[in-house]
């Protein structure tokens, strides 16, 4: 058994945790710029749009997240497709992501009034304007607050990664694990950087629904 210190240990773990950070930041990323996408696709009403989308949506929330990163790294391997575990981890999570990002704003939008739309079209702004200056910055208030919340479960999701062998905190921390064979003491550092991390997710989110006062 190798003999490691507490800072040792702690030391390794923080290393680790910068990309659990990373892959976060990434994936949320993605995850945004694929649900805008998406978004703006429903608020067509085309009704052939509205049910690729839903479909997309029910697809990816109805399947689990780890079944998902097996299906990029070995199915894409398996048709041809050779992806390494830290671009199959970041694909994953960010369809994981986008899937329910669409549904956060689509509710978000849906809080707002429909004589909007309508006031919108008696005063001749077209779709697009309509967005740009009455929709998306009153739903962009409402939706900071949940998106903010979201972003912890994106966190925590990083920790599937492992299983794909892509070596960022739970990963991590099993490999010292098994070097040290102290699973109390290492996975109790894994969790309080986890908790770290999403704390102050937590309490942004909050702050952000009582400023732009959500629940009304």
């Amino acid at each position: 058994m190798i003999e490691f210190s507490n800072w040792d240990i702690l030391r390794n773990l923080l290393l680790a945790a910068q990309w659990t950070l990373l892959l976060s930041i990434a994936a949320f990323i993605g995850g945004t710029v694929v649900a805008l996408t998406l978004t703006a696709m429903r608020l067509t009403r085309n009704v052939v749009v509205m049910r690729i989308v839903r479909v997309y949506v029910e697809l990816f929330q109805g399947t689990p997240l780890l079944m998902q990163m097996f299906l990029c790294f070995f199915g894409l391997s398996m048709i041809g497709y050779e992806i390494s575990a830290w671009g199959a981890a970041i694909l994953s999570l960010t369809l994981f992501t986008s899937a329910f990002l669409v549904e956060i704003w689509r509710g978000c939008i849906d809080t707002l009034p429909k004589g909007q739309w309508e006031a919108s079209r008696v005063l001749g702004l077209n779709f697009l304007q309509t967005l740009r200056h009455v929709i998306l910055p009153q739903a962009t208030k409402v939706a900071f607050a949940p998106t903010v919340g979201f972003s912890v479960q994106v966190v925590k999701g990083t920790a599937l990664a492992s299983v794909i062998g892509f070596v960022e905190l739970t990963k991590a921390g099993t490999m010292l694990n098994n070097a040290t064979f102290e699973p109390f003491k290492v996975f109790a550092f894994v969790a309080l950087i986890y908790f770290a991390l999403c704390y102050p997710l937590s309490l942004c989110s909050k702050y952000l629904e009582k400023k732009y006062h959500v629940a009304r």
